[in-house]
């Protein structure tokens, strides 16, 4: 278990690479809400967009997830309290007026960087 990484994992290194490229500045691995003790993978606070680049296994991605073969049950439960955990994450955010976007780790990083851009820039003309 050691070897999973929480941060700089390289779905988020291409991403955030790209994200620097196109002129946007952030924060990695910042808590969006001082008191909600939760990271997001990328913030940009003057925008209030947090980034979630989240593991296919880990948040059970509906295209590429697979159950455990030892000992189902405990990875099942624990898959699926980390769902409930993003669904809550999305929530709070949201109630305090922040963006929420979550980038799948097999998502095409461009791709993923154009949606970013897009709300971090439509939120900063917007303010």
């Amino acid at each position: 278990m050691r070897a999973n990484k929480s941060r700089d994992t390289g779905p988020e290194l291409r991403l955030r690479s790209i994200l620097h490229k196109r002129g946007l500045r952030y924060r990695v691995n910042g808590r969006p809400l001082r008191n909600l003790r939760r990271t997001a993978d990328i913030v940009f606070p003057a925008a209030r967009v947090a980034v979630f680049v989240d593991g296919c296994y880990w948040h059970g991605c509906p295209e590429h997830y697979r159950p455990a073969r030892v000992n189902d049950r405990f990875w099942r439960e624990k898959i699926d309290a980390n769902r409930a955990r993003d669904r809550e994450t999305d929530q709070l955010l949201s109630d305090e007026g922040w963006s929420v976007i979550r980038v799948w780790e097999h998502e095409d990083p461009t791709q993923a960087a154009g949606r970013v851009e897009g709300v971090v820039r439509g939120a900063i003309t917007n303010s």
